[in-house]
């Protein structure tokens, strides 16, 4: 353990030396890449820091120990002192726990309505209300890039993006198919309905992360429509863009401008492609990524919305609280939580 803490504590100092360095600040992706890495290194190079210090006031305390004027102080600041060495060596086994390289990317999340018709939809819509609030009180921002509405309401689908501090880090357990069971709007008869919406959550990708050829492209524009207003309607600012080798398709018409709805979606498709990749390593892992948490596999029933229950039951962990409401309001901390501990106990048996 200490010695993977001084490997972290060099290379940490070794990028602080590399960023004073003018030839690398004029090269802006190799700048921006040893950014990176070092913020991705900070929380535990600050860390090992205070660990010394520990070690330091132990010494120091043993050594007045021999002091009898000073001895019962020193004993005091020696068993503080033990305990805090304690508690951060627990800290180190799982802040040394192999990081995921996207935890610290804004997200792009696809909701889409299943099996259910109009109550799916409608459920599609709850889903995106929930991750708004929930972006909200941690202070992320949500933009919303493409949007399908239901005839029922709610939506056939929909796009937005999240930005703010390790969004990844918290949203990756939310990919899969999340079911409702409740009476619909729609019901006339008072019958409980099963329904899905699958969830899809994607780490935004930046340029130095996947390159698209341009030959590889289709782009097309037309007319916005949707609840974009009037003024939406009037040119062609949509944007469509194809990407041939793998047939994946994307739009964007939240924007006014072609020019940014087109760069939007170049961003939406960037994380698809990253997306698939992800997935074909974690296929080619074969059992490896049936104990992952999260696989965003679309059809891995994920999590149960039981409102006659009052009770959200997340299947992968077998954890359930009695509290809907307040976690379709956005209050997933609890889950959230359960899953990331769960992770990484998981990681710790070496799974």
């Amino acid at each position: 353990m200490i010695e993977r803490l001084e490997n972290i504590e060099k290379r940490y100092n070794e990028i602080m030396e590399e960023l004073t360095n003018p030839d690398v600040l004029s090269d802006i992706k190799k700048a921006t890449s040893l950014s990176k890495e070092q913020s991705s290194l900070k929380e535990n190079y600050e860390a090992y820091q205070e660990y010394k210090k520990v070690l330091e006031n132990i010494k120091a305390a043993k050594e007045l120990i021999k002091d009898s004027e000073m001895m019962e102080f020193a004993k005091e600041e020696l068993s503080i002192n033990e305990e805090k060495k304690k508690k951060m060596e627990a800290d180190f086994e799982i802040m040394l726990l192999p990081k995921d390289p996207n935890d610290g990317k804004d997200v792009i999340v696809e909701i889409r309505g299943a099996a259910g018709g109009d109550e799916a939809n409608i459920f599609a819509g709850d889903l995106y209300r929930m991750y708004t609030y929930y972006a909200e009180k941690n202070n992320w921002k949500v933009e919303e890039l493409s949007a399908e509405l239901g005839t029922a309401g709610g939506y056939s689908q929909v796009e937005f993006k999240i930005k703010g501090d390790n969004v990844y880090s918290f949203l990756k357990y939310e990919s899969g198919s999340h079911r409702v069971q409740r009476v619909p709007v729609t019901e006339s008869n008072g019958r409980i309905q099963t329904s899905t919406a699958t969830v899809l959550v994607m780490p935004e990708v930046d340029d130095i992360d996947i390159e698209i050829k341009d030959s590889d492209l289709r782009i097309d524009t037309y007319c916005a429509s949707g609840h974009g207003g009037q003024g939406v309607n009037t040119t062609p600012s949509a944007v469509r863009i194809t990407h041939l080798p793998t047939n994946t398709v994307v739009t964007c018409q939240n924007q006014r401008s072609q020019i940014q709805n087109k760069a939007e979606a170049m961003e939406v498709l960037k994380s698809r492609l990253y997306q698939m990749e992800l997935e074909k390593q974690e296929n080619e892992l074969g059992s490896e990524r049936r104990n992952k948490i999260g696989t965003g596999d679309r059809s891995e029933k994920i999590r149960t919305y039981n409102y006659p229950q009052n009770r959200v039951t997340d299947h992968r962990i077998g954890f359930s609280t009695m509290q809907l409401e307040r976690v379709m309001n956005g209050e997933l901390d609890d889950i959230i939580n359960a899953l990331i501990t769960e992770d990484q106990a998981r990681k710790l048996r070496g799974e």
